[in-house]
């Protein structure tokens, strides 16, 4: 069993992807974490995993993962988080996965968590609760659609190239986001990242060289 909530929104130093399967390599922390999973279950091993929205609906690389996922795994189950789960950190969306190693994936269940009475959003002083779930739990055994739950076949998610973010159809009013416009917003997440990461190894060389 693998419970893991992997780092994400970074990219890794070059060469790393080296180490997997070229029809995999990525610099992408998570979409590496994800493959590192699949190869780590046995048959019949289980894995939850935390990963961001652009996991879902990101094409490419992603794409190719997404269908060894559902091809090796049997992915019974997202559960969509709402905005702010990881507040002040980052406000990047994300889902949680559960799947089981062995057999491929029928249909896939997703359910919506909602905020609690009275939240518009979580921050560090307002915190997701592990009292929240009891909702999912008490659902996960006896499995039927409502407001928060529905499924998809896979067959429909191969239509759409394993493109995994689905809305809830229950929800009509809900806003719907374009994948090229979040794809792009989280390309510019991830240059400023990047700048950022280059900085730091600026100032990190400057303050070495200044000890020497």
């Amino acid at each position: 069993m693998i419970v893991t909530n992997p780092p994400f929104g970074g990219m890794e130093e070059d060469g790393i992807e080296n180490n997997f399967p070229a029809n995999f390599r990525t610099r992408e922390t998570a979409d590496l974490f994800l493959v590192l999973i699949m190869h780590l279950l046995k048959d019949g091993g289980r894995a939850a995993v935390v990963l961001p929205d652009c996991t879902l609906f990101g094409e490419g690389v992603k794409t190719r993962i997404k269908e060894k996922l559902l091809s090796e795994c049997n992915l019974h189950t997202i559960v969509r988080l709402p905005n702010g789960v990881f507040a002040p950190y980052t406000g990047i969306k994300t889902n949680l996965l559960f799947f089981t190693k062995g057999a491929p994936t029928k249909e896939v269940w997703f359910y919506e968590h909602p905020y609690p009475a009275g939240y518009k959003n979580y921050s560090k002083t307002r915190p997701m609760r592990i009292e929240e779930f009891e909702a999912e739990k008490t659902w996960w055994g006896n499995r039927v659609e409502n407001e928060f739950a529905w499924k998809v076949s896979a067959d429909e998610i191969k239509a759409r190239n394993y493109n995994l973010d689905i809305k809830n159809p229950h929800s009509p009013d809900q806003v719907s986001h374009d994948p090229d416009e979040l794809l792009a917003d989280y390309a510019q997440l991830q240059q400023r990242i990047a700048a950022t990461r280059d900085q730091l190894k600026a100032v990190l060389a400057a303050a070495l060289e200044g000890k020497a």
